[in-house]
């Protein structure tokens, strides 16, 4: 390993400017930051270079490892250089240089993974990086097929969203895309029973799970989740095949996106799992 980059040196400056989505964008390649995400990205064969923080060497050397095994490209760099790189407050010190992730919509939702439900999970209008993030990871952790970031949602690459999702985003495609009504249009031509997610729904949660798999979970399914403050539009809601409510027993008025998500597809991939057996 040659000598450690400087915070002044071309390549850490170049790197740096990834925090913004335009850059981004035109470069087509992204940073990530902690053992976590670097780990994935190298795993997946998505990460194009890593850097560690050299007073660090020792303590990620199995991902250091594991990325020279695949011939990625490992990299030094100084304390400061890391504290430029990084977007946390205090930094782990290992980053990954990755290409970009964004999946066309048709690999979200063509067919599940193996083994995996047939649902698709929708952030429709997700502004907050966290919880697109985790929903990313609730998504991989209940074997959907893929999740869709619909309408004005964060960008996946952000990374307090890549961090959240402690690696998933590198599990499972995603796709992004502005026209919410051309993403339920795709979704229903391949099959899909579309599910909004709403306070006053006309179906429960509970009596989809009780229908079991003879129901409308066991089939291939797309949950639409909304923004944080306002939920789904009414007329995105409006445009479900089915308006689901979760039932709350005691004295929360609402549940954020991320424990909403959680529920719906747990019970999902509950129900799938029972129809499979069937």
């Amino acid at each position: 390993m040659d000598a450690a980059l400087t915070e002044r040196s071309t390549r850490v400056v170049s790197l740096s400017k990834l925090h913004r989505s335009s850059v981004r964008r035109d470069r087509g390649e992204f940073l990530v930051e902690g053992e976590n995400s670097v780990d994935a990205a190298v795993s997946s064969g998505l990460a194009r270079a890593v850097l560690v923080r050299e007073a660090d060497r020792v303590a990620f050397a199995p991902v250091l490892a594991e990325a020279t095994g695949r011939g990625v490209e490992v990299v030094a760099i100084t304390a400061r250089a890391a504290d430029k790189l990084a977007e946390t407050t205090t930094t782990p010190g290992l980053f990954a240089v990755c290409t970009t992730i964004e999946a066309p919509l048709e690999a979200v939702i063509a067919a599940p993974q193996d083994g995996g439900t047939r649902a698709v999970a929708v952030a429709v209008d997700v502004s907050e990086p966290g919880n697109a993030g985790t929903l990313v990871r609730t998504a991989d952790a209940m074997g959907c097929a893929g999740v869709v970031l619909a309408g004005d949602s964060v960008d996946i690459h952000n990374g307090k969203c890549v961090r959240a999702s402690a690696g998933s985003v590198f599990h499972l495609p995603i796709a992004r895309a502005r026209d919410v009504h051309a993403v339920l249009a795709a979704l229903r031509a391949t099959g899909h029973t579309v599910l909004a997610t709403a306070g006053d729904g006309e179906v429960s949660l509970d009596e989809l799970d009780a229908a079991g798999p003879t129901g409308v979970l066991a089939g291939p399914v797309a949950w639409l989740f909304g923004n944080e403050a306002h939920g789904l539009a009414p007329t995105t809601a409006d445009a479900a095949d089915h308006r689901v409510a979760i039932p709350l027993r005691g004295g929360a008025e609402s549940l954020n996106i991320a424990a909403a998500a959680a529920m719906c597809l747990y019970v999902t991939a509950r129900v799938h799992a029972a129809a499979r057996t069937v």
